[in-house]
């Protein structure tokens, strides 16, 4: 991992900053006192080509990390012309403002753009093929950020993160935890949990590598269902395992199809000299173990 002297020694400028991952991302760099320019849409938007170019050309950054997104699933569906603005057109911005003006850019993509009934982990180099707008959106950003960019651009796939900052699903189940007796959970989609903390920080090490530039994963290691997950998490919050009970996909009835296996490998990740992520169970622990507030539900 780098030192916080080698964090500070670069210009970063974060879209997206009120996110989940956003977020995460300005309080590692800024506690390790690099310069940064955090942005979300009133700041800057990325869909304003004069000034993204301008801020880039401002600001200098040596590292963009856009974690800007367009993320609602389900509502992708009837709204994909707006989320292809969000998920392509922005990130293709972005990447012509780098091309013109310098600096590197990692940009944050998604499992959702495979097809999602594999029975092993993804490589980043497997054929994709989305089955949602979402995915279709966020496919279409990394050709063009590859396709703009491609001697100084990173697309890093994720899946299923949560983080103290912003909605989700840790925060969700434990709401539910509290106003219900029991809750049942989907039990045959499989995927890894990511914590953005933990992501946050594989992200700022990819930029300050000596990686090739190209595709990458970065989840939490290891698998479980959403099912799985739950009985960890009302774990964490002192809860019986037992009160979550298991569904399928079929009796839950979501208007959105959901990828029956989201499970990323990092192969290319570890290849790449990049410190492995750690595993989903034990960076749950960590989570609750530094922000159970911020998971708990309001009173």
């Amino acid at each position: 991992m780098p030192t916080d002297a080698e964090i500070a020694a670069k210009r970063w400028l974060i879209t997206g900053c009120l996110g989940q991952l956003g977020h995460d991302l300005e309080l590692i760099l800024t506690a390790a006192g690099a310069t940064v320019l955090a942005t979300d849409r009133p700041d800057l938007d990325i869909l304003d080509s004069a000034a993204v170019s301008a801020a880039v050309a401002d600001f200098k950054p040596d590292v963009v990390l856009n974690a800007a997104a367009y993320t609602a699933v389900d509502a992708a569906e009837n709204d994909e012309d707006n989320a292809y603005r969000i998920n392509a057109t922005g990130p293709a911005i972005l990447s012509a403002a780098l091309a013109a003006h310098g600096g590197r850019l990692i940009h944050v993509s998604t499992d959702y753009v495979f097809p999602g009934d594999a029975t092993r982990p993804y490589e980043v180099a497997d054929p994709t093929g989305p089955a949602t707008a979402y995915g279709r959106t966020k496919l279409a950003g990394e050709v063009a950020v590859r396709e703009l960019l491609p001697d100084n651009s990173y697309v890093v796939r994720t899946a299923w993160v949560y983080g103290a900052n912003g909605a989700n699903f840790v925060k969700t189940m434990a709401r539910l935890e509290k106003t219900r007796d029991t809750v049942t959970v989907i039990d045959d989609q499989r995927g890894s949990p990511t914590w953005t903390a933990d992501l946050a920080a594989g992200l700022i090490e990819l930029a300050l590598s000596d990686a090739a530039p190209g595709l990458y994963h970065c989840t939490g290691s290891g698998e479980t269902t959403w099912f799985d997950f739950t009985r960890a998490i009302f774990a964490e919050l002192g809860a019986d395992p037992e009160r979550v009970r298991p569904t399928t996909s079929a009796e839950y009835g979501s208007a959105t199809p959901r990828p029956s296996y989201s499970v990323l490998s990092d192969r290319a990740w570890v290849e790449a000299g990049l410190t492995p992520m750690p595993q989903w169970r034990d960076a749950l622990s960590k989570a609750f173990e530094q922000h159970r507030e911020a998971f708990l539900p309001a009173e």
